[in-house]
């Protein structure tokens, strides 16, 4: 009971101190707590839809088998118009509805000629309208389509695209474009999921969507007398096998599964800035414990004089910790709740509909808030508090601190060595590595062990770096630089954890930027050496039509087209194994005309007369040389017996992909199985102006908004992007750990100030001015943010550079170091220190001289 009256004492007497240790954990629990109530909201809505709109029992196609590959783009698998009757005939159902829907066509307003729909990557779904008892939107606004010519649009897309009753929307697919008068406008009776819906009737959507009449899935809904799984048993006997057939559990567990898989990928991004604030977190606690008990060295003592053993002292610097931790997971929980509503009002703007009313709060909410809050304080309090138990207690009485330990800062060192060096020799056995999944595993674990072999040795190498980086203080600062070094040196410990939690987010940044410059650059340099096209056209996901590609033909200037079809295909080998493989087939000029892919032997021609074109990887993981024939599974049963004309180069723009020409692929497979194109490519003519045949291609093109048309420079522009796009993300958890680490400075000065109050109160009454002791501090907090970043340019190079070489046969074959970052990192961090140190150098300069010196 003394040891917690103590501890609550002393966590009340320096709530100030504890403030910014209480901010790093309420940021760390907020991410965490903020995420899972999010992901909690997001799943639960969806489950509410799922539940309230699926069907008793779904009759779909059958599975392929596993070795029959669903091509993209090719049309889906259907289900006769009969089988409705069949399904309708089965004991216990009372209605079977035939369903046509599709997720490959795009919708357009011919008027302006822009998309209608989602931008977020969200699907656009068109079918036929059915009257259904559990439909997920319902008519608000004029009526359902009865003719060829009508369509309903979802009321959500209405408004965002501005059309109403009577405008127009058109429907481009595979099979062409077609016109529609919106004859209706639908409601979302849920939640809308940011799709857009369209319905046609029913014998359009079958002749447009499919082609055919048929139905892509047949929903039945029963009277009541029979259970859905009995309804699926009895299904299944009726039809007499070979249907999928799933209950309305089945399908809400498969859509779960869909829609998660859309989710996870914030989700991870926000447990990622949880992370990094909860590691760089971590070591503000440890500087801001490690302090308080140097502050309190006396206190020790003398409650260790009077009978308080080495237990109750680890205990009562814990039990702090453990305040700490529940007032900050108490706290960051609340502010997580912001966090979700934030991000419920961002996948709102995006296109869907989350109510932030319906926040599920549930117990792993407040479970994982506490574990992690709670957990990471303690645990981080644990090392000054087992230092403040071994402190001696006439020792401590003599205010002589804690005494150096030689032992300990041998065994740091040792340790710190074999972690380093071990973490360097890894990523050197990574950069190495013959294949990138190797290295990659290599890289992660060096990684790992080379940012804990720093930190472990950041407190020794603090007083010989800093005592360089600040070699000019002196000379140009006078007595302030020297104080302001020698003060920086003075407790290496703490100066190394300060600018451990700096380093560990500059490393990010530098390590990210190589990343990313050697990407764009090696991208850039590929694209100069293996294009040879002038233009590149992408359908963004949606199909390209033969009347795209005839459209381009007919301009003037351009000399030709190639086309491609991408295959998920399988190869058999000679000795019956199977291989899965990606292969483009191409039109015969995408070899030396169009392309030039590097080749490790055989020739490309080779293709246009018949062959298959490998990569380098896939050749040697399974044993392939030219002239080997091996079995080509397109899907649907579609195969084809090939010869290896040409194995290609690891360092290809198209990576280990394999080539067959157009005209040999057809052979094989009929044109209704290929799957469509979705980038062809246009060479300019001898003599063409490429900048005016470029605009004459957007012209012939912008009554398609799905295609991009980017000549050479635009590509290597649209790459960049990409690029750019997961750099931003990484930026971004950098930045909250430079925050949280500017907390660190922060906090470490100013509890230094209070440790050195009577050296200061000294320093002022031997002549050190106001001015002269602020800039004291101010190049203190600067020459260990310079530490902190020199350590994570060093990391950071090493990380990068290490990447680039692991993926060096993937594409990123050119290294390249962005000096320009690395200048404004360095230059970046001397801003970081001088703005951390302004509160402490202000309260300092502010101190009473004779209460300073008398201060005990």
């Amino acid at each position: 009971m003394m040891i917690l009256k103590t501890s609550l004492r002393s966590f009340f007497a320096h709530k100030g101190r504890m403030a910014l240790s209480l901010i790093a954990v309420v940021l760390s629990v907020a991410f965490v707590s903020g995420t899972l109530v999010f992901s909690n909201t997001a799943t639960s809505t969806f489950d509410k839809l799922f539940a309230a709109t699926a069907s008793d029992v779904s009759v779909q196609p059958p599975k392929p088998a596993e070795d029959d590959e669903q091509q993209p783009g090719v049309k889906p698998p259907v289900l006769p118009v009969a089988l409705a009757q069949q399904v309708a005939a089965v004991p216990g159902v009372k209605t079977a509805i035939g369903q046509v829907m599709v997720g490959d066509a795009i919708l357009v307003d011919p008027a302006t000629n822009k998309l209608i729909g989602p931008t977020s990557g969200a699907p656009t779904l068109v079918g036929n309208w059915t009257d259904t008892p559990r439909s997920p939107v319902r008519i608000t606004s004029g009526h359902v389509p009865q003719n060829a010519g009508e369509l309903v649009l979802d009321a959500d897309t209405a408004k965002k695209a501005e059309l109403g009753l009577g405008g127009k929307v058109r429907v481009d697919n595979a099979s062409g474009k077609h016109e529609f008068t919106i004859a209706g406008i639908a409601t979302f009776s849920t939640t809308n999921p940011g799709a857009a819906l369209a319905f046609l009737d029913t014998p359009t959507a079958q002749q447009v969507l499919l082609g055919e009449a048929a139905y892509t899935s047949v929903e039945a809904f029963g009277d009541g007398s029979r259970s859905d799984a009995q309804l699926k048993t009895d299904t299944l006997a009726k039809l007499g096998g070979g249907y999928q057939v799933k209950t309305a559990a089945e399908q809400k567990d498969e859509n779960n599964k869909s829609v998660g898989s859309g989710l996870d990928f914030m989700k991870y991004a926000m447990l990622g800035f949880a992370g990094v604030s909860l590691l760089v977190g971590g070591f503000l606690i440890i500087n801001t414990f490690s302090m308080l008990v140097a502050q309190r060295t006396r206190e020790i003592g003398l409650l260790r004089a009077i009978g308080g053993s080495r237990g109750q002292v680890n205990g009562s610097v814990l039990a702090e910790a453990l305040i700490l931790g529940v007032l900050g997971s108490t706290l960051g929980i609340g502010a997580g709740l912001g966090i979700a509503v934030g991000l419920i009002q961002l996948m709102n703007a995006i296109g869907m509909d989350l109510k932030a009313s319906d926040l599920q709060i549930g117990p792993d909410v407040f479970a994982a808030g506490y574990a992690v809050g709670v957990l990471i304080t303690v645990v981080a309090a644990w090392i000054p508090a087992r230092r403040a138990g071994r402190i001696a207690p006439m020792a401590a009485l003599r205010d002589h601190g804690t005494p150096a330990e030689a032992r300990a800062n041998a065994v740091r060192t040792v340790l710190g060595l074999v972690l380093t060096l071990g973490g360097g020799g890894l990523l050197v056995l990574a950069a190495k590595a013959e294949k990138a999944a190797t290295g990659g595993e290599y890289l992660g674990l060096g990684v790992l062990l080379t940012l804990i072999g720093f930190v472990v040795l950041g407190p020794l190498l603090a007083t010989a770096v800093i005592r360089v980086l600040g070699a000019l203080l002196p000379a140009l600062f006078g007595p302030s630089g020297k104080l302001a070094q020698r003060n920086a040196t003075r407790n290496p410990r703490r100066t190394g954890a300060t600018a451990a939690a700096l380093m560990i987010g500059l490393a990010l940044v530098i390590g990210s930027s190589v990343f990313s410059a050697s990407a764009v650059t090696s991208a850039s340099a590929q694209i100069d050496r293996s294009v040879g096209v002038d233009y590149i056209v992408r359908g963004g996901g949606a199909p390209v039509t033969a009347e795209m590609t005839d459209a381009v033909r007919r301009i003037p200037g351009i000399d030709h087209v190639t086309t491609e079809k991408d295959f998920d295909a399988k190869v058999q080998l000679a000795d019956g194994r199977s291989k899965k493989a990606g292969i483009a087939a191409v039109s015969s000029s995408f070899f030396g005309t169009d392309f030039h892919l590097p080749v490790a032997s055989g020739t490309a021609d080779s293709i246009a007369r018949g062959s298959l074109g490998i990569g380098e990887t896939f050749a040697k993981d399974n044993g392939l040389k030219v002239g080997d024939t091996v079995t080509v599974t397109y899907g649907k049963g579609h195969t084809q017996q090939l010869t290896v004309g040409v194995v290609f180069g690891k360092k290809s723009l198209y990576g280990d992909a394999s080539f067959v020409d157009t005209a040999t692929m057809a052979k094989a497979v009929p044109a209704a199985d290929q799957p469509v194109d979705r980038v062809f490519y246009a060479k300019a003519a001898s003599g063409a102006d490429v900048a005016k045949t470029l605009t004459a291609l957007q012209d012939a093109l912008k009554e398609y908004p799905q295609l991009t048309v980017k000549d050479q420079a635009g590509y290597k522009e649209l790459v960049q992007s990409q690029v750019n796009t997961l750099l931003y993300l990484i930026y971004g958890l950098v930045g909250l750990s430079i925050t949280v680490a500017v907390l660190g400075v922060v906090n470490t000065l100013a509890l230094s100030v209070v440790e050195r109050t009577r050296e200061i109160g000294l320093l002022r009454a031997i002549g050190l001015s106001r001015r002269q002791l602020r800039r004291m501090i101010r190049l203190e907090s600067v020459v260990i943010a310079v530490f902190g970043a020199v350590l994570g340019t060093v990391l950071g190079l090493a990380w990068g550079v290490t990447a680039q070489q692991v993926l060096r046969d993937q594409g990123l074959d050119t290294l390249s170091v962005p000096f320009t970052t690395i200048a404004v990192t360095l230059v970046s961090s001397v801003v970081i220190g001088l703005f951390a140190a302004l509160f402490p150098a202000f309260r300092a300069g502010r101190m009473n001289v004779l209460a300073a010196i008398a201060t005990d």
